[in-house]
């Protein structure tokens, strides 16, 4: 008889994380925030000492979206913070690598979400206008990375993920951090919104 492979991961928290069937009762924000810190975006290339985190992307991405939809409650401000929550556990690929993968990341994906969500008190699933918002902001922060860290001419990125409102952008810029820094204002502001949400 096999043995079934394992599926959980233990997280530093002490819970044990069931990869295909996670619980809320197992998601820490601790967990998520120093995953997060320490995945790197890009699959690494990026220019300066220290890699451009899943964390510091979720946190301009959660900017980005306050911008767009000022009146935006503090919950949907929250699902942009968490909008790549699951990559604490499953990191983050490139869209090309997704592609190849094929529907079984995608359904890992959501999974993990749902259950993320349910943990803090949001929807298992965000309604489609938000999820769309919470997208647009994703690829303005794309192309923000692309040229000012990833190496990308103005044109590439336009042409990969569309010219933004550069007025969403003013007085933004992307400054590389060490991961401890980045992972203790992730937490701080997912409190921030907790609190809010009441």
């Amino acid at each position: 008889m096999m043995k079934q492979p394992r599926a959980w991961q233990r997280m530093l928290s002490g819970r044990r994380l069931d990869l295909l069937d996670p619980t809320p009762v197992d998601i820490e924000i601790e967990d998520i925030a120093h995953g997060l810190a320490f995945v790197a975006r890009w699959n690494g290339q990026t220019i300066g000492d220290y890699a451009y985190s899943v964390a510091e992307h979720s946190l301009l991405v959660e900017v980005l979206f306050g911008r767009m939809v000022p009146k935006a409650p503090a919950k949907w401000k929250l699902a942009a913070l968490l909008h790549d929550a699951p990559e604490y556990v499953i990191g983050d690929m490139i869209s090309p690598v997704k592609a190849a993968v094929g529907p079984g990341y995608g359904a890992l994906d959501e999974r993990l979400e749902a259950a993320i969500h349910i943990r803090f008190g949001l929807p298992a699933k965000v309604p489609a206008a938000v999820k769309k918002q919470i997208k647009k902001a994703d690829r303005v922060s794309a192309w923000m990375e692309a040229v000012q860290i990833a190496g990308f001419s103005e044109a590439e990125a336009d042409k990969f993920f569309g010219r933004p409102d550069m007025a969403l952008t003013e007085g933004l810029d992307i400054v590389l951090r060490p991961a401890p820094l980045v992972r203790a204002d992730f937490t701080a502001r997912h409190a921030e919104l907790l609190e809010a949400m009441g």
